[in-house]
């Protein structure tokens, strides 16, 4: 019965994106488009539950990662040829090379777990409070270094040129290896004791486990993955910086508490869910047909409606949708109240 549980935690994630990808072909041209996106967003929340659903500790910096992987594989698959025009300060290496999707994609993996790696040597010895507001200030560094620093991309530009290979098989292919890597992570011994360090960091020392250096690999890994969604981002439309900075921020966190931070399939589903939701308001916000009606919602409205879904199911059900746990074929027992903590 356990190995049939974990088949199924592997499979239910992957057929669900399997499902987007089918929709995704028999939809119009501009809804496959939200479904791409959709799939991309899947990558990315997956690599935020990697370390924030498996440690327990909030990231606000996450979306670095995938900022500086879609300015890596932006800025090295754009042509050569248009490289003057829109980047003309680029550092010499990167202005005079092109290199093809497929690397592109494995050199923001690379660029992500790198920066990550940089970033989590020191912060990684942070918990609660201290470690959300460290990690914010990676996303402000990050955010403005990019914007500003014209020799490593097109700076206060958005990205123009960049081969649009991002389709609906790509994404979906994308997000179902994004869904692989979290599944054999979260099922190793090293996924184990990061689990271990997140229910109790104490008792996790008391017998041996490094929890820096378990928080450090999943930190990195999680990084790497987060780079690989940059430049399946990048390849799908246009990216600025404002494209990969609180927006994506808070849209992403929101789709792992809303489908529930501490399973695969929450963040899978939450990923989904909230796409879904963001998609038909953007919509609505430019104005659209329903059911014989006009409806044009002000802008910002998508913002506000995801934010009141977040507050909602952290008020109703904190551990979010899928109660944080993964599917299983076996009947769960109900918790024992520990009576330690009512005395």
């Amino acid at each position: 019965m356990r190995r049939t549980d974990q088949v199924l935690q592997l499979l239910a994630p992957l057929a669900l994106v399997g499902v987007a990808a089918l929709v995704g072909t028999l939809v119009s041209t501009s809804t496959e488009t939200y479904v791409i996106n959709a799939l991309v967003n899947v990558a990315i929340v997956v690599a935020l539950y990697v370390f924030i659903g498996n440690s327990g500790v909030l990231s606000f910096g996450h979306i670095s990662f995938v900022a500086v992987g879609a300015w890596a594989a932006g800025v090295l698959s754009m042509p050569v040829e248009e490289k003057p025009a829109i980047m003309p300060h680029l550092f010499g290496v990167l202005g005079d090379h092109t290199i093809g999707n497929v690397w592109s994609l494995m050199i923001a993996a690379a660029v992500g777990a790198a920066y990550a790696l940089v970033v989590g040597l020191p912060l990684m010895r942070l918990s609660g409070l201290a470690a959300g507001i460290a990690t914010f200030g990676v996303l402000e560094i990050t955010h403005n270094v990019l914007r500003y620093w014209d020799k490593i991309g097109p700076g206060l530009s958005t990205f123009s040129a960049v081969p649009e290979t991002t389709g609906l098989f790509q994404a979906a292919l994308g997000a179902g290896l994004a869904v692989v890597v979290a599944f054999a992570y979260r099922r190793s011994r090293l996924g184990r004791l990061l689990s271990a360090t997140r229910e109790d960091a104490a008792a996790a020392r008391a017998v041996g486990v490094s929890v820096y250096r378990q928080r450090l690999f999943a930190f990195v890994l999680s990084g790497a993955l987060a780079g690989f969604g940059g430049g399946l981002l990048v390849h799908l439309l246009p990216v600025n910086t404002e494209s990969v900075y609180l927006d994506l921020t808070f849209l992403t966190l929101a789709m792992l508490v809303i489908g529930g931070a501490t399973s695969l399939w929450g963040a899978v589903i939450g990923a989904f869910a909230v796409s879904a939701v963001d998609s038909f308001l953007a919509e609505a916000e430019n104005g659209i047909h329903l059911f014989g009606q006009s409806l044009d919602l002000p802008a910002g409205t998508r913002i506000v409606v995801v934010g009141s879904l977040m507050a909602l199911v952290l008020i109703l059900r904190p551990v979010g949708l899928t109660g944080g746990r993964e599917l299983s074929f076996r009947r769960r027992r109900p918790l024992r109240v520990l009576t330690k903590f009512a005395r």
